[in-house]
């Protein structure tokens, strides 16, 4: 069907994947071609192709929106739901306990790539990777395992610069500043957490609060296995100084959940001496690159979340308008 705005025309595709089947929403902008495509990848937990979550109010995805603003400036795309995300994930899921890892993830992006080049408009040799936080660490190790069809570049959008679990800790002590048990509390999640990556049952103490019991819980699920535990350690800054080709990093200054100093400057250190390795930190641009123009001080992440899919939201255009050129001038 053609996009509302008439610069591009959407079709449904899909793709085996061992006893599974992933499905991805291209998109074509209108003309001959042929024309440059990027393969977006969507970050942690259920979020699907259009990057909204089943956890989160909201349909107004950025994952859409910046397809559709790439199909206006001539740059095709393909999206996709993850198989642990998306409206087919029943059906996907009991196929998938013991099998969900790094590696899947990256067998997941490597069919998209094969997708996309299969399509006769899109040139081979100008594909990217449009990547949101964890799914930087997907188009890294596919790019990084010499891929038959390797990316001409990587935008990484609020990339983790610090392995995950720390990130996650931050987050949480974000959120227990200030609690009169903020100590106690956090001794007990590091300690979950110690016996999450030794293998052992991660038993959270009853005492910490049902949120943080439901997420430690949730990391041992069969289903999330292995790849919680090697999610867990993962740590970008190394795969980052490894590749060599053109790299645009992205992380908003109010982004609350990846800090744009605490990550920026180690993957900036990674970087060093990467001559085609451009860094951005747009003033008013979230976790999901939407405009956020209140005070940083002033949102915490739990209420922040909320709004990152709501009707009302847009993306911030400056980091829109950075992605855009910085394709246009590599394609």
């Amino acid at each position: 069907m053609a996009d509302q705005d008439l610069h591009a025309e959407s079709s449904e595709v899909t793709w085996k994947l061992d006893s599974t089947t992933v499905y991805g929403t291209l998109v074509r902008p209108f003309g001959p071609g042929p024309f440059p495509a990027v393969v977006m990848v969507a970050g942690s937990g259920p979020t699907d192709r259009d990057w909204n979550s089943p956890l989160l109010p909201g349909s107004n995805g950025s994952g859409r929106l910046i397809a559709e603003a790439l199909a206006r400036a001539g740059i095709a795309s393909l999206r996709y739901d993850k198989r642990a995300s998306g409206p087919h994930v029943r059906e996907n899921i009991q196929a998938m306990i013991g099998k969900l890892s790094m590696q899947s993830h990256v067998d997941e992006l490597a069919g998209a790539v094969r997708t996309l080049v299969s399509q006769g408009y899109v040139r081979s040799d100008r594909i990217f990777a449009l990547t949101n936080s964890e799914g930087a660490f997907h188009a890294l190790n596919y790019q990084l395992h010499s891929p038959a069809m390797p990316f001409a570049g990587l935008v990484l959008t609020a990339p983790p610069g610090r392995p995950v679990g720390i990130v996650a800790r931050s987050q949480l002590a974000a959120q227990a500043s200030g609690m009169p048990n903020e100590g106690v509390l956090l001794a007990l999640y590091d300690a979950a957490i110690a016996r999450f990556l030794a293998g052992d049952p991660i038993a959270p103490d009853p005492s910490l609060p049902e949120g943080v019991q439901m997420l430690l819980m949730s990391l041992e699920t069969p289903a999330n296995l292995p790849f919680a535990r090697e999610l867990w350690i993962a740590d970008a800054a190394p795969l980052l100084r490894q590749v060599n080709i053109p790299v645009l990093v992205i992380i908003g200054k109010k982004d609350i959940q990846v800090d744009w100093q605490a990550d920026g400057e180690p993957l900036q250190r990674a970087a060093a001496g990467h001559e085609e390795a451009t860094f951005l930190f747009p003033e008013n641009a979230n976790h999901v690159l939407k405009q956020e123009l209140r005070p940083r001080e002033d949102v915490r992440l739990a209420e922040m979340a909320e709004h990152y899919n709501s009707p009302d939201t847009r993306l911030d255009p400056q980091a829109l308008a950075s992605i855009l050129e910085w394709l246009v001038a590599h394609a």
